[in-house]
């Protein structure tokens, strides 16, 4: 998985007065947790945009005051009107520790049942993974080329090496769907064969 690197300052003081002041100055409270301590720091909020406002995942490099710790982002807090973010909590990896992330799902190929009118759904866009930091994929990469109209692949039609899927076994990650266009063509066809049944029917009473 890739890696983005930010720099934060350790904060002086923890309470809301000073978190509202670097809040008004443009920066984004944190917290590191899971490490032998835990640390409270700052990250200017630009440094934010190509972790949060991304739909890939990442783990990210937390540089404080010469100190380096690798990480994910456990949990973030938005304005309720504004969605400014408010803080941010940071997971510190450990190698040996198995760590939970939200991976996004990729679809490779073509669905026959597309290409007949279906309609191709992601019912999932992400799938909840625990693994070990050194396993954890960038993407869910499915393959969609044998899916027809009616087929679906759920959580637990996907196997993995050395993940574990999380997500309960019965949800539809993806499916292809029938259409109204579909329904109208069988039934279109339908009318046809009968009628050209009945015709050959008429025509042999008359001979």
């Amino acid at each position: 998985m890739k890696t983005v690197s930010i720099s934060g300052s350790l904060r002086g003081n923890v309470g809301k007065k000073d978190a509202k002041k670097l809040r008004k100055e443009g920066f984004v409270p944190c917290v590191i947790y899971g490490g032998e301590k835990q640390l409270h720091f700052s990250v200017n909020e630009k440094n934010f945009k190509n972790i949060l406002y991304t739909p890939e995942v990442c783990f990210v490099k937390v540089n404080i005051e010469q100190e380096e710790l690798m990480a994910i982002i456990q949990d973030v807090q938005y304005h309720p009107v504004t969605d400014k973010i408010l803080h941010v909590d940071f997971l510190q990896l450990s190698p040996n520790k198995p760590i939970v992330m939200q991976i996004p799902v990729k679809l490779n190929g073509t669905a026959p049942g597309v290409l007949k009118g279906g309609r191709l759904a992601l019912k999932l866009k992400k799938l909840k993974i625990k693994s070990l930091p050194e396993n954890m994929p960038d993407n869910i990469n499915l393959d969609i080329s044998k899916l027809d109209i009616g087929n679906t692949i759920k959580v637990n039609d996907i196997k993995l090496d050395n993940l574990t899927l999380l997500d309960p076994p019965n949800t539809v990650v993806v499916g292809v769907y029938v259409t109204r266009a579909v329904t109208e063509t069988e039934e279109t066809k339908q009318v046809a064969t009968t009628t050209a049944e009945k015709t050959a029917d008429n025509e042999n009473k008359n001979k």
